[in-house]
């Protein structure tokens, strides 16, 4: 166990024994800001310099959007919690050798984006202005918490294709359990820590209904993404366990491809050579499919 988060754990559930708001604020704060940023690796620094760049503003924040190709037949790339845009480096050659345009971004907080933290409602906003830059995205391919939010945003009329979702989350819920999981933190600061995200992240905010957790959910209205989806997930996953593959299938049936992987965990999955050939595959059967039709 590493030092650090031992020390977190014992000073959280400590604290929250006789000041469970003071210990559940202490969370938040570690919950909503990254450490720290996920640095450019030197594996990805060719394709990342590659790209052509653009930064737009969200809620106040600079967002550094990223595009390789000519911008048509547009694959959306959403990278995850505590990631950026770069962890695609892998995917991005092989999308283009399809004459498909990849565009991502980091998210605010993250990469080189500014803002120190950001929300499913930020992502959602990034997305909608890049399908009024871009058009119709060919597909859409997402890791993490950015599975979370490219349900969201096609539930809300973001047009896209198809979906490849990857180690991702179904249930919103699962962030803040899976936070205090991870840390060892009792129910006391796990209850404060969602009447937090509940009160300072989206009081206020237009549109959304009281339960913010099932509105957030990927399993919410499926019947609202009536397209194809790739669900590829481990069975080792330590982070977002195996269960919310499980529920998306669940929830949309027919419509999933469930692909399970052995040993390689929440982070590696994204760029593991079959992982991307499989994907990459069901993004090419798309154009193979509207040709036969």
């Amino acid at each position: 166990m590493d030092p650090a988060v031992t020390l977190v754990r014992t000073v959280l559930n400590t604290t929250a024994l006789f000041a469970p708001r003071v210990a559940g604020r202490a969370a938040f704060e570690l919950f909503r800001h990254p450490l720290r940023r996920s640095r450019l690796r030197d594996t990805e620094r060719e394709v990342h310099d590659r790209a052509v760049t653009e930064e737009i503003t969200v809620a106040g924040k600079r967002v550094v959007v990223y595009r390789w190709g000519d911008g048509a037949r547009p694959v959306l790339l959403l990278h995850g919690w505590r990631s950026r845009a770069s962890r695609y480096a892998e995917f991005v050659p092989r999308l283009r050798a399809l004459g498909l345009s990849p565009v991502s971004f980091d998210a605010p907080g993250h990469g080189d984006s500014g803002g120190r933290a950001t929300t499913i409602l930020e992502y959602r906003e990034v997305i909608r202005r890049l399908q009024e830059e871009y058009g119709t995205f060919h597909s859409v391919v997402a890791h993490s918490f950015g599975v979370t939010c490219a349900f969201l945003a096609l539930r809300d009329g973001v047009r896209a294709g198809r979906l490849v979702a990857v180690a991702g989350v179904a249930e919103f819920g699962h962030l803040p359990a899976g936070f205090c999981a991870g840390l060892g933190l009792g129910p006391r600061i796990e209850r404060e820590l969602r009447r937090l995200i509940e009160q300072e992240l989206f009081v206020g905010a237009a549109g959304l209904p009281d339960d913010i957790w099932e509105h957030f959910d990927a399993t919410h209205d499926p019947g609202a993404i009536p397209l194809p989806v790739l669900v590829v997930h481990d069975e080792g996953d330590d982070v977002v366990g195996i269960g919310q593959a499980h529920r998306l299938k669940a929830a949309y049936g027919g419509q999933v491809e469930l692909l399970t992987t052995r040993g390689l965990g929440h982070r590696r999955i994204l760029a593991d050579p079959a992982v991307i050939d499989n994907a990459i595959g069901f993004l090419a059967s798309a154009g193979q499919e509207a040709r036969t039709a």
